[in-house]
């Protein structure tokens, strides 16, 4: 049984400050952009953001990719209501791009770093390995854990990186500086 606790309205998995965690992108070459059976998961907030950057994003994008979103949207919604970012043939996100060595990268995260948009990525995007189930009085906030990312695993445990500290930036982003300094409170507590 996995272990929480809780901070404001967030219940957090122990496994947050617990685990260690830091993508090693020259290993799994972005594959959790490319592999399973949804899109990234989407806010109702971020919607907008997506049709509103779209045409500073769409130079960026794969042919296939423009394709889907031309076909699907700049997002889907699937049969429980959730929004989602649209796929290519059901695998790759519509909005992965490659690089020379053939590691995935993100094209919304691209016409950001080229200065052409304000908004990084979606935050689920953002927050990876970590995943927010949103509920009526309290947010869920979990490490998910998936074999493709077992070298960052290994390599977080090499750099002694926990997960809350490989996401910081997202989950400032997310929930706020105060937050995350009591996180970090919290963390400091249980290595003792």
């Amino acid at each position: 049984m996995v272990k929480v606790f809780q901070l404001g309205k967030t219940i957090i998995s122990e496994d947050l400050i617990e685990k260690d965690f830091m993508c090693n992108l020259s290993a799994c070459k972005g594959e959790c952009c490319i592999d399973g059976d949804a899109g990234a998961p989407l806010e109702e907030e971020e919607l907008q953001i997506l049709k509103d950057i779209f045409p500073k994003v769409k130079p960026f994008l794969r042919q296939e990719g423009l394709k889907s979103i031309e076909k699907q949207g700049v997002y889907t919604t699937n049969e429980d209501g959730e929004h989602e970012t649209p796929l290519i043939n059901g695998k790759d996100c519509a909005y992965v791009i490659f690089d020379e060595d053939h590691v995935a990268m993100c094209a919304i995260e691209e016409a950001y770093n080229q200065g052409e948009i304000s908004f990084k990525k979606p935050i689920s995007c953002h927050l990876y390995p970590i995943r927010i189930q949103d509920y009526n009085e309290f947010s869920a906030v979990n490490y998910h854990q998936w074999e493709i990312c077992n070298d960052a695993c290994a390599l977080g445990k090499e750099l002694k990186v926990p997960v809350y500290q490989f996401v910081k930036q997202a989950l400032i982003r997310k929930f706020g500086e105060d937050w995350y300094t009591e996180l970090e409170t919290v963390a400091k507590k249980n290595k003792i």
